[in-house]
């Protein structure tokens, strides 16, 4: 009797897929600013990207397409290997973009990079969480998947730090 009672209702299902990739990783040079004064010194990370994605069920058994986002991460980690990230929207820096060389100045100090090895971001700080936004914005503005009913987006420079930012449609 109580199974035909939850056949009889109609039932919204969902599920929560996990991508987790020993290939979808980045490495890269930054440096954190903390005020108009201070700021680390230039070093880099060994970056990995996850990803948790809720979605409907579809009628087959599946929800989102796991291959189009595992394709979808490893092309923005592509982006981001092996280069400088700077944040375009520092209060504390200014740049000075150049064909051949990028500026960064901070309090007074200035460092050139060179253009074509330097990414230049819309973010305020290269930070994981930062970095999870703007990554997790990428992922979701270029693939259309109306099964979508939240994500969550990972940016790890090791065990124990760890970054997220979640998106969910708007209602």
């Amino acid at each position: 009797m109580r199974l035909l009672f939850l056949a009889e209702r109609a039932m919204t299902r969902t599920t929560t897929l996990y991508i987790d990739k020993e290939a979808h990783k980045f490495s890269a040079a930054h440096y954190t600013i903390f005020t108009a004064t201070e700021r680390e010194r230039l070093h880099g990370h060994n970056y990995s990207v996850s990803v948790r994605l809720e979605a409907l069920m579809g009628d087959n058994g599946f929800s989102a397409d796991y291959n189009v986002y595992k394709r979808r991460i490893q092309a923005l980690c592509d982006r981001l290997d092996e280069y400088m990230l700077l944040a375009a929207n520092s209060p504390h820096q200014t740049l000075e973009l150049g064909e051949t060389e990028i500026k960064a100045t901070h309090n007074g100090k200035t460092i050139t990079f060179p253009a074509d090895e330097t990414i230049v971001l819309p973010i305020v700080n290269v930070t994981v969480e930062e970095l999870a936004h703007y990554l997790l914005g990428e992922l979701i503005a270029t693939y259309d998947d109306p099964s979508l009913t939240g994500v969550e987006l990972c940016v790890s420079t090791g065990p124990g730090q760890t970054g997220a930012a979640v998106w969910a449609p708007e209602p």
